[in-house]
Formats: structure tokens, C-alpha cells, sequence
């Protein structure tokens, strides 16, 4: 692991060992040199390759023939700025240090910084950080309308870091948190880089799309249902360690009651309806279009359907507002009924009420005529026993 360059005097060694520390003497004639090699070592946990979140544990040693001196230690980050790390274990011979949780942006060159005033040390020692993951936010929520098409993507980082390792992942969706998912569709990514995906369900009408952005999980709902809202999770495997990003679907939908159009005089319910709880700072909004503000009705915090009583036709619209943005829209175009239906309810209220005099009027002409013929049979059988009793009578006589 050596060799002397005679005519530049001079020692080369490689593979430095931290027991290759101590003092080496070059003899040269009646010359004597000395010369201290103080050796560090710096230890990455994991070999560097690092998922979203995981915490770098590094470890520093020092090894020297004079006493060690007592070490400061600053790390500085791919940016260059500096990261103040939790120093676990320190002993002169060994220091054990944490690092912050990794993001994405955290992959590149870090560099440990050494110093000691005695004896004096200056040292940088560089070392390679790549962090393995989604370019997504952790919790992402996406917007859609029923019967819409959406498209839900993850985008990974592993072409960007040159990762050069295999790993795996799936994509799973569950309605609500507390039930139970299913597995959509799974992937694995080669050392090179390649990806390669295969669907899993079966009764979710969802397509992977051919042509899409380079290491990128997508799928794609032609015609979104209301009960297609909830949890879509896209998570990623390797070595036994994993991190996943959601997206969570938010679905809207409006209703009618009666549907159908409205009539003169008549009134409908609106109804808006989102599939999901709302953020604090989010609500629901009815307004008819080109109306006033009496025309509009907002929801009350964390109310997820909202209903409006209308009397008047037009295009009405309902909003998801969350800090005064609007996320989502849907419109209801309500109908006036033609006016040739108006007269026909017009005119059956119309005639119901004066079809009421002749009815009442029948009616009682016929219940005098009932008590009338009543009243004549009760006489006739009272007349056919007067006789009956007078024809016994002269009998007996």
C-alpha cells in the first residue's frame, strides 16, 4: 500500500487505515525528518443511499501517536449551508452524530468540517448524500367533478440522483382513513433506471397511460364517481425500508329536487355536495350566474353539502373556496318550463276549483233525493201493516 519516490523523497501511501497514524522518519544522510500523520475516518450510515425522512447517523474517528485533541464539528450541507447535527456520543477516539431528516433536495456533496487550535486542524472531509423519492408534496388533495376525468401522478427522483440501485413500490387507494385499501397496481424500477408497472385491480376503471414523464407513476379515471374520492397512495420499497406520498381526491357533485324544469311560481333544492371532510379555511358556495348577492348562499365551516332553495331559472354555480381560491367548480342549469305548461297547471288548478261547485251541487241533489226515497218506503211499509192489522180485525168479527 506504498512506495518511495527517491528522487522527490518522498512516501506515498494509499488505503489509509486509522491504525497507519503515527510518526514517520525519513533518513536521508546525516538528515533526520519526522513527520506526525493524523488520520480521520468518517462513516456514513447506509453507505449514503437514504429515503425521504431517514436520519444520517455518521461516525468520526481519529487515530494520531500524540494525544488527540478535542474536535469541532460543522457540517455543511449540497447547498452549502450549514446543518447543526445532534451530537449522540463523544469521546475523543469516536464521535457519533445525527443528521436532520433528508428531503429530496438534500442529495449532492455535504462536507464535515474538522478544527481543532492544538494541535491545529483544518480538515474538510466530503462525502456523498443521496436521498431516494417523491417529488410530490407529502399530502397532496387534487379536485374533481363527477363524471370529469383526472389524473393522479408521482413523480420520482431517481433518474435526477443517478440512483443506481433497484427498488420496488404500489399504488393503493382506500375511501376513508380507517378502511381497508386496495392495491391498484404495483412497479419496480430497475438499476438502470427502467420502469415497469403492472395493474392489480380489476374492478376500478382507472388506465395507465402510455406516454407520460420520464420515472413517473400515473394513472388516469376517464369518468370519475362520487365513490372514487379518498386516499391514493403510492409507496416505494427498499432494502425493508419504504416511504410513500398521498393525494387525496376530492369529488363534487350537485343535484336537483324536483328535477326536471321549474315552473312559474315554483320552487327547486339545489344541492352541492363534496365527498371529503373540508380544510378549516374551505367552504361551499351557490350563486346563480349574472345574479345578485341575494342570489348567494355560503356553507358553514366543515359542512360538506350545501342546499339553496330556488324560485328562479337560470345557470347557477357551486364553488369549493379555500382561502379565497376557488379549487373547484360545477353548474346546474336550471330550466324555465315552457309557457305552454304553465297554462295547462294554470288552467287544471283552474278547472279543480270551478268543478268544485257542480260536484258539491250533485252531490247534494242526490243525497235529497236518497232521503226522499228513503222517508217513501218507511210510509209504504207502515201503510202495508196498518192494512195487514185492519184485515185481522174484521176476521175476527
Amino acid at each position: 500500500r506504498s512506495d518511495i519516490k527517491m528522487q522527490y523523497k518522498q512516501l506515498r501511501v494509499w488505503n489509509l487505515k486509522l491504525s497507519d497514524a503515527g510518526i514517520y522518519t525519513c533518513d536521508y544522510g546525516s538528515h533526520k525528518v519526522h513527520t506526525s500523520l493524523h488520520i480521520f475516518k468518517l462513516t456514513i450510515s447506509l453507505d449514503g443511499y437514504f429515503l425521504q425522512n431517514e436520519v444520517p447517523e455518521l461516525i468520526l474517528m481519529q487515530n494520531s501517536s500524540s494525544p488527540l485533541p478535542d474536535l469541532s464539528i460543522t457540517f455543511f450541507d449540497n447547498n452549502n449551508n450549514r446543518v447543526t447535527p445532534e451530537l449522540q456520543n463523544k469521546s475523543r477516539q469516536k464521535y457519533i452524530v445525527y443528521l436532520k431528516k433528508l428531503e429530496i433536495l438534500d442529495s449532492g456533496t455535504w462536507v464535515c468540517q474538522v478544527h481543532s487550535d492544538s494541535p491545529l486542524i483544518n480538515e474538510n472531509i466530503s462525502f456523498a448524500v443521496k436521498v431516494l423519492g417523491f417529488q410530490n408534496p407529502d399530502l397532496e388533495r387534487k379536485y374533481a367533478t363527477v363524471d370529469s376525468t383526472v389524473t393522479l401522478s408521482w413523480c420520482l427522483n431517481s433518474q435526477k440522483i443517478k440512483w443506481k440501485e433497484g427498488f420496488t413500490g404500489q399504488l393503493n387507494w382506500k375511501q376513508q382513513e380507517s378502511a381497508n385499501a386496495h392495491e391498484l397496481l404495483d412497479f419496480n424500477v430497475t438499476a438502470q433506471g427502467q420502469l415497469h408497472e403492472t395493474k392489480k385491480s380489476s374492478n376500478f376503471l382507472f388506465e395507465i397511460p402510455e406516454r407520460k414523464p420520464e420515472s413517473t407513476i400515473e394513472v388516469k379515471i376517464p369518468k370519475v364517481d362520487f365513490n372514487y374520492s379518498g386516499q391514493y397512495q403510492c409507496q416505494l420499497q427498499y432494502q425493508g425500508r419504504h416511504v410513500q406520498s398521498k393525494v387525496e381526491l376530492v369529488v363534487m357533485k350537485v343535484s336537483a329536487n324536483p328535477d326536471g324544469p321549474l315552473s312559474r311560481g315554483a320552487n327547486m333544492t339545489l344541492t352541492c355536495q363534496v365527498s371529503g371532510p373540508l380544510l378549516p379555511n374551505a367552504y361551499l358556495r351557490w350563486e346563480r350566474v349574472n345574479g345578485t348577492k341575494m342570489d348567494a348562499k355560503n356553507s358553514k365551516q366543515h359542512e360538506v353539502k350545501l342546499e339553496v332553495n330556488i324560485s328562479a331559472a337560470g345557470l347557477w354555480s357551486c364553488h369549493l373556496i379555500e382561502d379565497n381560491d376557488r379549487k373547484i367548480s360545477l353548474q346546474y342549469h336550471v330550466e324555465e318550463a315552457p309557457v305552454w305548461i304553465n297554462y295547462v297547471i294554470t288552467g287544471a288548478i283552474a278547472g279543480g276549483s270551478l268543478l268544485v261547485f257542480p260536484l258539491g251541487y250533485l252531490c247534494i241533489i242526490s243525497g235529497i233525493r236518497w232521503q226522499r226515497r228513503r222517508q217513501q218506503t218507511k210510509r209504504m211499509a207502515q201503510a202495508r201493516q196498518y192494512l195487514l192489522e185492519n184485515k185481522t180485525c174484521q176476521c175476527q168479527q
